[in-house]
């Protein structure tokens, strides 16, 4: 326990273990919700991060939202 406290503080943490995703009630109760409404929280250090339901995977916080990219990809698929 020591040991990976250490580890943490030296090399940061791996964010390898997450919990299962959440959504609040309220988007703006969380940051890491509000850009795709769910996230899921590291075990490891508490960090939280936005979690894409649809893709089934933890998204960049600076990614656009999921609504918005299908939107560009139907405006690509089938072009006006």
């Amino acid at each position: 326990m020591v040991l990976s406290g250490f580890l943490n503080a030296m090399f940061g943490c791996t964010h390898k273990n997450y919990s299962f995703p959440l959504t609040p009630k309220d988007r703006h109760s969380c940051s890491a919700a509000g850009t795709t409404g769910t996230y899921v929280v590291c075990l490891g250090c508490g960090k939280e991060f936005p979690y894409d339901w649809r893709e089934m995977k933890v998204v960049p916080s600076d990614a656009p939202q999921p609504e918005k990219r299908h939107e560009a990809v139907k405006s690509f698929v089938n072009p006006l």
